[in-house]
């Protein structure tokens, strides 16, 4: 995020009866007189969004800029976003985890295109909420009316879901693994996967090899002004240094070393 900009946001704990449906709440708005910018980094997660003020808009790829209207899901956030939030604007962010939003819509969002909650289900119970939520007066009566809101809808998890969630060893192909404790073949846990989460176990692969990249080199420059390149790409298991680049501009629109002339203003990733 960008940090020179007035910076009002601030992130809000999820309490431990949910913390396997979000991984937190998130708050933001622009009390000044003219708009600000900000940048997030990819999460993998899927986002709804109550704004409640004038609409702000998010830039998924360049040229690609969509209004957001007052409730939004979107995700899962697989690349950079900017979001422009006008004077008086204000927004409140849930942060599904792994396989929440499939909990309570049972599907998963396979794209970034934003969706209002409303088409998905058979009611307009989201607008209704979303009225509800701007009567309010502050953040912590929003939250927790929000989660007192999901309870009925939250739906047990899945039995593989609970796999893929504790699976842990990252020397063996989670598909592999799960396809013979389940007598599964590795297509149709591939597919349980992404109808479950929303991606593919192999693009959540690419994206937490990503993301110790980006904490080494945190660690790193915090020790010392010099990186060693073929370091982190032999300790984060890149080919080579033209792919630990590629995926650098993938998630980020940045090359590693222009990412690091800038992380002081950008958000850091979340696990």
């Amino acid at each position: 995020m960008n940090q020179n900009e007035a910076n009002s946001g601030y992130r809000i704990a999820v309490p431990a009866e949910f913390e396997e449906v979000f991984t937190h709440f998130y708050f933001d708005e622009n009390t000044t007189a003219k708009p600000i910018s900000r940048t997030v980094l990819p999460s993998y997660q899927t986002i709804m969004v109550f704004n409640f003020g004038p609409p702000v808009s998010f830039l998924t790829t360049p040229g690609n800029q969509v209004s957001i209207p007052p409730v939004v899901v979107t995700g899962p956030v697989r690349q950079l976003v900017h979001y422009i939030m006008p004077p008086g604007s204000a927004m409140l962010i849930a942060n599904f985890k792994d396989d929440a939003f499939f909990r309570f819509f049972g599907i998963a969002l396979v794209c970034e295109t934003a969706v209002h909650p409303d088409e998905l289900i058979n009611s307009n119970c989201f607008t209704m909420l979303w009225n509800e939520l701007n009567r309010m007066p502050d953040n912590a009566a929003r939250v927790k009316y929000l989660l007192d809101f999901c309870r009925p809808y939250l739906k047990e998890r899945n039995n593989l879901m609970e796999q893929i969630a504790e699976f842990r060893n990252g020397h063996v192909s989670p598909i592999k693994e799960l396809s013979g404790r389940n007598d599964l073949t590795e297509r149709a846990v591939q597919l349980h996967h992404k109808k479950l989460l929303g991606y593919s176990a192999k693009e959540i692969a690419r994206y937490q090899r990503f993301l110790k990249a980006v904490r080494m080199l945190q660690e790193i420059t915090a020790a010392a002004p010099k990186v060693d390149w073929f370091e982190v790409i032999a300790e984060c298991g890149y080919y080579d240094q033209s792919q630990l680049i590629h995926d650098f501009k993938h998630y980020l629109q940045l090359s590693p070393s222009k990412y690091l002339k800038l992380q002081q203003d950008i958000c850091n990733p979340r696990p």
